[in-house]
């Protein structure tokens, strides 16, 4: 197969790329390598994907609407992995313009490029963070998402509504991917697991929100992959039994489908640092403040449907993931 993936240079697409290249496939690569985090880290895991004679990188912004069209006409794809977005709960409460940008006209652009050349899959990042002021444990696909709480949610939200229309006004096969908070090797430095160990080995404090009072879903990068992958090769099919008096909201008449890619295991934010803490073998110094903006106190992800699908079945605990996330980390800085 040929293959998009968008946001090649970023960390679950560097992963998934790597993957796709590694089952034998051709990828195209795009990514902006915009400065919302150091770039560096951007470059070092494009590096990795150009040793791949299969892979081809372009240095395109998803919004820039003439670029995306030559993309698509010119590299004759197949199926489309688009993982590029404006991420960040906390930065989209200052800019939210760049998520307008990137995540509602650049998922646009993809969408007119799946429908112009008949793509025959897109799989899509949608977010956990779309559950909002749900508290109902754990959350399913089948729950209403209709009360996000930043507009990064909201976007992802947005997505999902557009890749419905396109699957039902085109027949384009879209799955959309619910992630719960990913990291490993490679990882994002925004991300609280990095700022965490960054902070400990530097023998600085961590800020930790809500008093500490948070359970996260933490996957690890290798099960998201697995479940990502495998669920390229599954195509949705429309859902003949679907009730238009009691709609499902994760899948459609259309070849359209919602799943939650998650660990399904949420801990305490104190087992997670306590694993960063026997991983780096230094306490953590911890200061504690209120819950930020846009901030959720949990998230728990039901995975039943993407197990029934694709025999999604997530297995690294906490403390093997955040083991190898600090071998990488200790090796990549030199620390």
């Amino acid at each position: 197969m040929r293959y998009l993936v968008t946001g090649a240079a970023g960390f679950i697409g560097h992963f998934v790329a790597m993957r796709l290249l590694a089952d034998g496939h051709q990828v195209v690569g795009i990514d902006n390598l915009n400065d919302y985090y150091d770039p560096s880290l951007k470059q070092a895991r494009l590096a990795k994907l150009l040793n791949s004679p299969d892979f081809v990188f372009r240095q395109i912004s998803l919004e820039d609407r003439a670029l995306m069209a030559d993309l698509f006409a010119g590299e004759g794809f197949q199926r489309v992995v688009h993982l590029a977005a404006q991420a960040g709960v906390r930065y989209s409460i200052d800019h939210p313009m760049a998520y307008v940008d990137a995540n509602l006209v650049g998922f646009m652009t993809v969408l007119e490029g799946c429908r112009q050349h008949g793509i025959e899959h897109l799989i899509y990042a949608s977010s956990s963070s779309v559950y909002g002021l749900n508290a109902n444990m754990p959350f399913s696909v089948s729950h209403n998402v209709d009360h996000p709480v930043s507009l990064y949610a909201a976007t992802k939200k947005a997505n999902e509504l557009m890749a419905h229309t396109y699957s039902h006004l085109y027949g384009i096969p879209t799955s959309g991917l619910r992630f719960f908070t990913v990291y490993g090797p490679w990882g994002r430095p925004d991300m609280a697991y990095f700022s965490f160990t960054k902070a400990i080995l530097e023998g600085r404090p961590i800020t930790v929100f809500n008093h500490g009072q948070m359970r996260r879903d933490f996957t690890y990068i290798d099960d998201i992959v697995e479940g990502v992958v495998r669920l390229c090769d599954h195509l949705p099919q429309p859902n003949a039994a679907f009730d238009r008096q009691y709609p499902d909201p994760a899948s459609s008449p259309a070849p359209y489908r919602i799943y939650n890619i998650g660990n399904s295991q949420p801990i305490e934010l104190d087992r997670f640092i306590c694993a960063i803490e026997a991983a780096t073998g230094r306490q953590a110094e911890r200061r504690y403040l209120p819950m930020q903006p846009g901030d959720v106190e949990a998230t728990a992800a039901d995975v039943s449907a993407l197990e029934g699908a694709v025999g999604f079945h997530p297995h690294t605990s906490i403390e093997d993931g955040m083991s190898r996330f600090v071998h990488w980390y200790r090796d990549y800085y030199q620390v």
